[in-house]
Order: C-alpha cells, then sequence, then structure tokens
C-alpha cells in the first residue's frame, strides 16, 4: 500500500470524525422540568453511543462511529449545564413560559401548543419555543387579546 493512499484514507476518516460543534442559542436556555429530564437523557444516550464506539476494534471505524455521539455529547453537556428550570405557571391569567395557549387564527383555524425551551420545541406535538414569533407575541397576554402575527390577527381563546 502507498503512503498516498495511506493519507486519503487518514484525511477522509478525519474528516467524517472532526464534526463541527452543534450551534447553541444565544438565548437564555429555559426548560420545563420534562425538558431537563429530556436533555439528561439524550445525554446518557450520547454517551452509551459513544462508548458502544469505544469497543470497535477498527481505529478508523471506531473514530467514525463515535464523532456524532461525541458532538452530541459535548451540545448536551452544555445545555443540562446551563439549563434554567421555569416552574410551570401558578396562573393562567396571563401567557407565560410553560403555558398552553389556544388561539384562533382570522382565517378560522384554531392552534393550540404549550410554550417551552428551545430544545423541547416540536410545533407537530403542540410545543412551540418561548423565542418563536408567535410565542414572543403571546407573552404576557391575556384570554380576549388579539395580537398580529406575521400579518395576521389571532384572538387568543384559552390559556392553561
Amino acid at each position: 500500500m502507498s503512503v498516498a493512499f495511506t493519507k486519503e484514507d487518514s484525511a477522509a476518516t478525519a474528516s467524517e470524525t472532526l464534526l463541527p460543534d452543534r450551534p447553541i442559542s444565544p438565548h437564555p436556555n429555559l426548560v420545563t422540568e420534562a425538558g431537563l429530564k429530556a436533555l439528561q437523557q439524550q445525554l446518557r444516550q450520547a454517551q452509551d453511543a459513544y462508548e458502544a464506539a469505544q469497543g470497535i476494534e477498527d481505529v478508523d471505524e471506531r473514530r467514525r462511529q463515535g464523532a456524532l455521539p461525541l458532538r452530541d455529547g459535548r451540545y448536551f453537556a452544555a445545555r443540562v449545564r446551563t439549563a434554567q428550570v421555569v416552574p410551570d405557571p401558578t396562573s393562567a391569567e396571563n401567557v407565560a413560559f410553560g403555558s398552553t395557549v389556544t388561539f384562533r387564527r382570522d382565517d378560522g383555524r384554531v392552534q393550540t401548543y404549550r410554550i417551552v425551551g428551545e430544545d423541547e420545541a416540536d410545533p407537530k406535538a403542540g410545543m412551540i419555543s418561548f423565542v418563536s414569533p408567535v410565542a414572543t407575541i403571546l407573552m404576557g397576554k391575556a384570554v380576549g387579546d388579539v395580537v398580529t402575527v406575521s400579518g395576521q390577527e389571532i384572538e387568543i381563546v384559552a390559556i392553561k
């Protein structure tokens, strides 16, 4: 085997194993209690996957298999370390972090979302980030308030 071929393999392996860090939001890392537990679980999964990869005999394959869990482990460790747990709201008078808000759009659609941390957000599951445009505008509002989001009016019909 030529030295050049070995270097190409090493370069390819290096590019596959030196993954850039996942971007971390500049916003405060607010989370619900469930959100913190989910971050801790994701950190454990990344650590377990990395440990499993370390058992692979071939060094290049070990590096390839360990690259993603190593990167994810760094991300989730930082997110767990900086997490600020926000207790569930004690009042349903105004929209707050952790509130579940139901609103009616001016086209008649009724939607319900819980306002949660960035890592918890999953609009398909009814959870939006507190820094999303809709959540930002809804924060502090009450039932009956009408606000404009992206040129469309929405009316808050319930807060839980």
